[in-house]
């Protein structure tokens, strides 16, 4: 064959070969391929998961704890049956009672030198209530706590001693024991709590801090508000100390009513009453103007029977402060100065401190709300006491 015509066909049989070969090879679309790409992709991941699953987890090594199994549940404590009654436990200041007539009396006993006698028992105690004698238990004599209202009149008469009044308050809160309870009271044109009970001193002295004085004396109504809303159900030892002179403006309640509330609320009244130091001021006046010429008396005759008149109410209140404090089983003091109030209140402390108290059942059961009268004697006739005059029975 010729050269020429040799090289031609070579070059077209080369060509067919490489059509045919085209030919045979199997034709995929791209999109495909990108879709088969993302499915293998995902079978090795599963395939990579599935390794993670087959391969088995260590087997952990139990302690010497995981051993004894679950914990028991904690243990019941189981009360026992009694095989008798027991024996009721009693604590001081608890109040004991067999029936609700219960009556509580604090005591004062002083001997002939008129010192606190403190180490009596209850066979030294004679109770009598209407005449009749009452039978005394082992628990006639109990220690109770004292809820000890402060009173002070913030009227004229005492506003310009006030500080005296707060330096006495706070000396005889200092006396008390930790337990007894304090609030504070202050009347003059009103009547207004500035403490209700505490047991912190520092909150009472911050109430002392707030008195500010006023004119008028609402001396029955402070009283009336003390016996009626301060004492509630408190079974501790009750007392109001009240520094005033007792003259009360005549605006409310009156002295007696104010006094029956006082008894039944079994609460012990003792008063420091400024009465000898207004009268000493007032004679000193009535003197003054008495000892002048003829012209003076007359000229200030008005003023001297103002002053003759104040003398009269000071006397006439004096004898029913005296019976209010007596009556109730407390005290009243009447100092010679602003300056001895001090001692005065750590006297009234020096008596609560020293005070008994006396339980008893009445014979009479009667619920008839009458006032029973009781007295309290000892077996020594060296000794004097001293407590209230008697109770109203409970009614129903």
């Amino acid at each position: 064959m010729p050269r020429r015509l040799f090289l031609p066909r070579l070059l077209a049989g080369m060509l067919l070969v490489a059509a045919v070969a085209l030919l045979t090879e199997p034709w995929v679309p791209g999109s495909l391929i990108a879709s088969a790409q993302r499915a293998g992709q995902k079978q090795s991941r599963t395939a990579s998961q599935r390794s993670k699953t087959a391969t088995p987890k260590p087997t952990p090594t139990r302690s010497a704890v995981d051993s004894l199994g679950e914990p028991p549940p904690p243990p019941r404590l189981a009360t026992p049956k009694p095989t008798s009654k027991p024996e009721p436990e009693i604590n001081p200041g608890d109040i004991i009672s067999v029936d609700t007539t219960e009556v509580m009396l604090p005591v004062s006993v002083r001997d002939a030198n008129g010192r606190f006698a403190s180490e009596l028992s209850r066979k030294d105690f004679r109770v009598f209530e209407d005449d009749r004698e009452q039978p005394l238990s082992d628990l006639a004599l109990r220690q109770v706590p004292v809820d000890v209202v402060l009173m002070v009149d913030a009227s004229s008469s005492v506003a310009n001693n006030l500080d005296d009044f707060r330096k006495a308050a706070d000396g005889f809160a200092a006396r008390l024991a930790k337990d007894d309870r304090l609030s504070l009271i202050k009347f003059d044109d009103r009547v207004q709590l500035l403490q209700d009970w505490t047991q912190s001193r520092f909150q009472l002295r911050r109430a002392l801090g707030r008195i500010e004085p006023g004119m008028f004396t609402r001396f029955n109504d402070a009283l009336m508000l003390a016996a009626k809303q301060q004492f509630g159900s408190s079974k501790s030892r009750r007392a109001v100390i009240v520094l005033s002179d007792g003259i009360d403006s005549g605006r409310g309640t009156s002295l007696e009513s104010a006094f029956k509330a006082l008894l039944e609320a079994q609460v012990v009244v003792y008063v420091v009453s400024n009465t000898e130091i207004a009268r000493a001021t007032k004679l000193g006046e009535l003197d003054s103007l008495l000892n002048g010429s003829d012209s003076t008396v007359r000229f200030n005759q008005l003023r001297i029977d103002d002053l003759r008149e104040g003398l009269r109410v000071l006397d006439q209140s004096e004898q029913r402060l005296a019976q209010l404090t007596s009556a109730s089983g407390g005290r009243l003091f009447k100092p010679q100065s602003f300056g001895a109030l001090e001692a005065t209140y750590a006297e009234v402390a020096d008596e609560l401190r020293h005070q008994y108290a006396l339980y008893y059942t009445p014979l009479n059961r009667t619920r008839d709300g009458g006032f029973r009268r009781v007295r309290v004697e000892t077996t020594n006739s060296a000794y004097q006491s001293h407590t209230r005059i008697g109770y109203f029975a409970p009614k129903g």
